[in-house]
């Protein structure tokens, strides 16, 4: 007899965009019900105008340093550069290799060695603290530092401190989250959370937490009837940056990869909390 998969018969809810069918497949092939629900689409920056300066400009007088803050961001940047020239995309990737970069976590590392190169500091956790405790050990006076922005989000802290080191800051905004996904979608799913027909629900940003709280607060149960459904679960974080949304938001985080914050540790984390004598490949 054919002994079951390791996560047969658990049901986990998915709030993934972009890469949301290879993270449901890894589940699906270990034997799980996979509710998915894109909570928030990626799209470029609706202004491109800025991008092109910016990477014009980086391309012109290469800056001292560069924070790279998503691994998404890089690739926009790349494909921003690409649409408007093949040789600017080279270009660019030429002036990358130019300065030092610092990088917030392993997502900005993977698609920096996609284009032949590697990050020179890595932050001392994957947040912005840790950019900033790593870059405080550094002298800043005078530097100028880019700064790859995530979503619409200015990070006032990171860009004070660099300020206030003495660095001059260019910034850039190479794309935006958009929360076009149906909100009658994001209520079914609360609905199904509420009536307890999942297992677990992992999430793997930020972004996907605040969206569904968002929508919570219009249901007739609110921010606490999530928060109750969610404690009755497994809640899986793929990081600590999303780790702590969910901990701010007082929900317990049940299991998050030990150091690698990738889709596919999360998954060998899930079958080690269902099927703890099971041996994931």
């Amino acid at each position: 007899m054919t002994a079951p998969l390791p996560l047969h018969a658990c049901h986990i809810a998915l709030p993934e965009s972009r890469e949301l069918d290879l993270f449901a497949d890894m589940l699906i092939k270990r034997g799980a019900q996979v509710l998915r629900c894109p909570l928030v689409s990626i799209h470029d920056a609706p202004d491109q105008t800025p991008v092109r300066q910016w990477l014009q400009e980086f391309i012109a007088t290469p800056p001292d340093d560069l924070v790279l803050l998503t691994g998404e961001g890089l690739r926009r940047l790349l494909a921003a550069a690409e649409r408007v020239d093949e040789s600017l995309r080279d270009s660019f990737i030429a002036a990358l290799g130019k300065v030092r970069t610092i990088t917030r976590g392993p997502k900005p590392g993977a698609a920096l060695r996609k284009i032949g190169l590697k990050p020179d500091l890595l932050a001392d956790e994957p947040t912005t603290a840790g950019v900033i405790a790593t870059l405080n050990r550094e002298d800043l006076g005078g530097r100028q530092v880019a700064v790859q922005l995530y979503g619409t989000d200015p990070n006032h802290t990171l860009i004070d401190f660099l300020h206030k080191a003495g660095a001059r800051v260019r910034t850039v905004a190479p794309y935006v989250y958009a929360d076009d996904v149906e909100d009658v979608q994001v209520s079914a799913l609360i609905q199904r959370l509420q009536a307890g027909e999942l297992n677990a629900m992992a999430f793997t940003s930020a972004t996907q937490v605040r969206r569904l709280f968002q929508i919570a607060r219009r249901q007739p149960e609110g921010e606490q009837g999530l928060r109750k459904a969610l404690a009755a679960l497994c809640v899986a974080a793929v990081g600590p940056v999303v780790a702590d949304e969910l901990s701010a938001r007082e929900v317990q985080v049940n299991l998050m990869p030990t150091s690698s914050f990738f889709m596919k540790p999360l998954v060998r984390e899930l079958v080690k909390a269902f099927n703890p004598s099971a041996v994931d490949d």
